[in-house]
């Protein structure tokens, strides 16, 4: 399969002038849902078309996981108070409705994806003269893509509506919340099925397409979730066999010239919009605080004063890192300068976080995230990828699996701290260790989306957002009194009210 990088739109050629033309609804020369799902390229075509749904995903995720969690937070933009930064605040502060428009976004891009794997799916049941080899490749791609789509679905908002086929007529489009268990039932079927149909790596660079490797990874996460600790472990055993490895450096797996590298189990493709098609990456705009001149950072004077100022890290999540840990000053920076009265950022000073103490005399110090901050090609963003899974985070859950069975998980475990330049854990005590473990997710996969996640399945989301909350409220002047109040309720999202609204079947989570 050809890399995973531009959108192939489906191309609308002109019909030929005839006198039946006007009501010659279809004409050959023009591609519709009922000619066009005919041959291996339109099925490759429309797969790629299922992968670049995710670009959506993962430039909003982070409001849903990192943001939600007590790794970041925002920059103040108290001199506008419009909804489009009101509505990201709220799901930072857990004072976000059902009428929340990031949360409406995020349903929409991952129905979208769940959609268009659909479409593929379901044509490739009717399809004749395909290769047998490329219709296991576009089902299992396909699955994979479901299957991580409602993985995402479930862990954020509970038992949700269950599309299994291509939407074709009106009712088709109207389902009602299947449970959180036969959710979970359908992701293990596709991931399963996907392991089965999609092949291991045969080199490095991989292409960007989802292999064996990427599903059994996340059928492992499906697993650590419910706690299935044995099946976990097997599979994540089985990733070091398919040629999957760590870099020598951390820093190396985030470098644009190192796309789908040995240590990448499965990440989301973009190109840095220097060539026609190509979609960068905006997220190197979003993670720094607003300014009308970024290029101290970016080296292009950028103007992200609309963009910017999201997902700023924590003094709580940069006291987490030990002294020594290589992986602090591979994943952020200190931006130095100054606010003016509508909180745009003047920078003076880029610096590193390592002992890092205190700005200058009237200078302010902001921490940003550098894992995704290469220099962009065009001031439309980066050609950085971003990590959905790294082999990193499997011996994460390989050593976490074990733990929970009363196994050791000291080799994995101190196999991810060695590279990070730190000493290797020796306790035996599963306690001791379960938290190590956590801590050890925290700072690998900082700004990867999987702090919150971490939290809620782990039973600790309560305890230590309610902890951050008041500890962050004596820090951050324009953090309110009534944010951060984390109750059960807050554990999941609210459906969009114009789902709930739209569809009479769906019933709404509680609290919302």
């Amino acid at each position: 399969m050809k890399k995973i990088y531009t959108l192939m739109g489906l191309v609308l050629l002109t019909a030929a002038s005839c006198k039946k033309s006007f009501i010659d609804l279809a004409p050959k020369s023009s591609y519709s849902d009922q000619n066009y799902y005919q041959t291996d390229a339109q099925f490759g075509q429309a797969t790629t078309a299922a992968y670049a749904g995710l670009r959506d995903v993962v430039t909003t995720d982070y409001l849903f996981s990192e943001m939600r969690s007590d790794n970041t937070i925002y920059q103040s933009f108290l001199s506008n108070r419009g909804t489009a930064y009101t509505d990201r605040e709220k799901l930072s502060d857990f004072m976000d409705p059902s009428t929340d428009s990031y949360t409406a976004t995020e349903w929409q891009d991952l129905y979208l994806v769940i959609s268009r794997a659909n479409i593929v799916i379901s044509r490739l049941k009717t399809a004749s003269g395909i290769p047998d080899a490329s219709v296991k490749s576009y089902d299992g791609q396909c699955k994979f893509l479901r299957a991580l789509m409602y993985f995402k679905l479930v862990r954020l908002f509970g038992g949700v509506p269950l599309f299994l086929n291509e939407v074709r007529t009106p009712e088709d489009a109207f389902l009602p919340r299947s449970s959180a268990d036969d959710v979970y039932k359908q992701i293990i079927a596709d991931a399963t099925d996907a392991m089965t149909e999609l092949p291991v790596p045969t080199k490095f660079p991989q292409t960007g397409a989802a292999t064996k490797g990427a599903a059994t990874v996340l059928l492992a996460d499906v697993y650590v979730t419910q706690k299935r600790w044995a099946e976990a472990e097997t599979l994540l055993n089985s990733l070091s066999t398919m040629g999957y490895s760590l870099n020598a450096n951390y820093s190396d797996a985030f470098l644009p010239a190192n796309k789908n590298n040995k240590e990448s189990l499965f990440e989301v493709q973009f190109l840095d919009g220097t060539t026609t098609g190509s979609t960068p990456n905006p997220l190197c705009f979003h993670f720094l605080p607003r300014s009308k001149n970024t290029s101290l950072i970016t080296t292009l004077a950028i103007d992200n004063t609309t963009t910017g100022g999201w997902n700023t890290p924590t003094q709580d999540l940069i006291s987490n890192y030990e002294a020594g840990d290589k992986r602090l000053d591979a994943s952020i920076g200190v931006a130095e300068g100054v606010y003016d009265g509508s909180n745009y950022f003047t920078y003076s000073a880029v610096k590193s976080i390592v002992g890092y103490t205190t700005p200058p005399s009237g200078k302010t110090a902001v921490p940003y995230c550098k894992k995704y901050e290469h220099t962009p090609a065009a001031i439309t963003g980066s050609a950085d990828d971003f990590p959905i899974y790294r082999y990193s985070e499997a011996l994460l859950l390989l050593a976490e699996a074990q733990n929970e069975q009363g196994k050791s998980p000291l080799t994995a475990l101190n196999t991810v701290r060695a590279r990070a330049g730190l000493a290797p854990v020796t306790s035996a005590d599963q306690t001791t260790l379960r938290n190590t473990i956590l801590h050890e997710r925290r700072v690998e996969l900082a700004f990867e989306n999987k702090r919150w996640h971490d939290l809620t399945r782990t039973g600790n989301a309560l305890t230590v957002m309610n902890a951050f909350g008041v500890k962050l409220k004596t820090q951050i002047s324009y953090i309110s009194a009534d944010s951060y109040i984390v109750t059960n309720d807050k554990l999941l999202f609210p459906l969009p009210q114009a789902e709930v609204g739209l569809n009479t079947q769906l019933t709404q989570n509680p609290g919302y």
